[in-house]
Parts: structure tokens; C-alpha cells; sequence
């Protein structure tokens, strides 16, 4: 190897390093301020349209910004994803989405296909002064309070419209799925709708739980979704929570464990 093409290999490295980062940040920084943008105008518009208007407004805006944000990151090569399952969903009566959670990003992956989408937040999002204004314009429902929590949730599905509510509840925190919580279960009880499952699958544990908010992965980071068995309406909650469980666990398994943070980290 002469020398011109020893000295182009790592310039090669080097400016491909610089572009993941700028990728990286600036996939970041886009999703940051969006959010606070459409807080700007989601506070006062909390207080000033009726509360029919504000949820068709708040939910079409998050629909129409995150589809927008994933394409973006797609263009630049930042992301790749296979999402289109989801779209089989639209116009469905109503049920709970219930997907696994590995990773920050998941509820932006479907909120981008499924407009009209309600959701369980966490209350510190809802508080959240770049983020929560939207949120609360579009009356995603707040976690803190089991028992309001449950009777808003069956409220909106009674209303027909689709919830999304990630079973674990948090991030998992152990492969492939962390223990599933019994409020999916009595949501669904009480409401008398089906809970259709998702599975996400993923090629790097990029922004899962433990990982730094600017640790730069491999990039591109690929992603997919598919829909996963659809379960009635259960009667009994702590046999269906076990048995949902159980089916992750099942079905995240054949598409074996994402990469480990080391080897998903950007060197090539």
C-alpha cells in the first residue's frame, strides 16, 4: 500500500467519524426543538380551544411532526426503518397498542403511523417544560395515579380511539422484555378491548436503558416493527399479564438480542 492511500484510509475514518457525530447531534437537537416549539403555541392553545378541538389538534400535530422528524433522519443516513406494519392498524376499532420498550425512541416510531394515537406518559414528561405543554394539549394520560390513570384510559378508548401503553412501563431492563405491569391488563378488562401487541426489534441498544444520551452508536441504526398476536379482552388480569409475558419473552427471542453497547458503538 503506498503512502497516498495509508494517508486516505484514516482521513476516510476520520471524516466519517465527524459525520456520525454531526448526525448524531443534530438528529438530537431536531427532536428537542420541535418539542419546544409546539410548546410555545401548545400552552396557550391548552387554555384557549375546547377540549375536542385541542386533542384532534395535539394529536394530528405530534402525528404529522414525528413522521416528519423520522423521515428526516432517514434522508441523512442516520436511521433506517421498516414501520409499515403499524399501518394495518388504522382505522381499527379501538385496543390498546402494547409494544416492548427497548429503546427512548419507540414511541416516536408509532405515533409516526398511527394518528389520533392517545398514550400513557409519564408524569415527569407531561411536566416537562420543552415537551409537556404538547402533551397535555392532546391530553396523553399522566401514570402518576394508578386509579385516574385506569378511568381516563378506558374514557379514551371508550371515545375510539387507540392508546398505546408499553406493558413494561419503563425501558426494559433485562433482554428481551422487563416484567410486565397488571394496568395493560386492567385497562383492557375494564374497557372490554383487545390489547395488540408489537414487537420491536432493533440493530444496536442505541438510547436503551444505561445508554448515554450522546454515546454515538453505529450508524445507520435499523429498526422494525411487527404486529404480534392480538389478545382479547381478558377476565382475568394476573393470568393475562403472566401469559403476555410469556409471549414476548417467545416471540422477541427468535429475533435474538440486540448488539452489545461496545461492539454498537461507532468505530468502523
Amino acid at each position: 500500500m503506498n503512502d497516498d492511500v495509508m494517508r486516505a484510509v484514516p482521513l476516510q475514518g476520520y471524516l466519517r467519524t465527524v459525520w456520525d457525530v454531526l448526525r448524531l447531534y443534530f438528529g438530537l437537537g431536531m427532536l428537542g426543538v420541535l418539542g419546544f416549539l409546539w410548546s410555545l403555541l401548545a400552552a396557550p392553545l391548552y387554555y384557549i380551544l375546547p377540549r375536542r378541538f385541542g386533542i384532534a389538534l395535539g394529536r394530528s400535530f405530534v402525528y404529522h411532526a414525528f413522521r416528519f422528524y423520522l423521515r428526516t433522519l432517514a434522508a441523512i443516513g442516520a436511521c433506517r426503518f421498516d414501520l409499515s406494519a403499524l399501518d394495518a392498524l388504522r382505522g381499527q376499532p379501538p385496543m390498546i397498542i402494547a409494544p416492548n420498550h427497548p429503546s427512548l425512541i419507540d414511541a416516536v416510531l408509532v405515533f409516526s403511523r398511527l394518528p389520533g394515537l392517545a398514550c400513557i406518559m409519564k408524569a415527569s414528561i407531561l411536566d416537562n417544560p420543552s415537551l409537556g405543554a404538547g402533551a397535555r394539549l392532546a391530553r396523553y394520560i399522566r401514570n402518576d395515579s394508578l386509579r385516574n390513570m385506569i378511568a381516563l384510559a378506558v374514557a379514551d378508548l371508550r371515545q375510539g380511539h387507540h392508546l398505546l401503553l408499553f406493558p413494561e412501563g419503563t425501558r426494559s431492563t433485562r433482554l428481551p422484555i422487563g416484567p410486565v405491569r397488571g394496568s395493560v391488563g386492567l385497562i383492557a378488562k375494564q374497557a372490554q378491548v383487545p390489547v395488540q401487541t408489537v414487537l420491536i426489534e432493533m440493530d444496536s441498544p442505541f438510547l436503551a436503558k444505561g445508554w448515554p444520551l450522546f454515546r454515538r452508536p453505529r450508524l445507520p441504526v435499523t429498526y422494525r416493527l411487527r404486529l404480534g398476536r392480538r389478545f382479547a379482552a381478558p377476565q382475568d388480569v394476573q393470568k393475562f399479564v403472566a401469559e403476555l409475558e410469556a409471549y414476548f419473552d417467545s416471540a422477541l427471542a427468535d429475533a435474538g438480542p440486540p448488539l452489545s453497547p461496545t461492539r454498537a458503538e461507532g468505530d468502523d
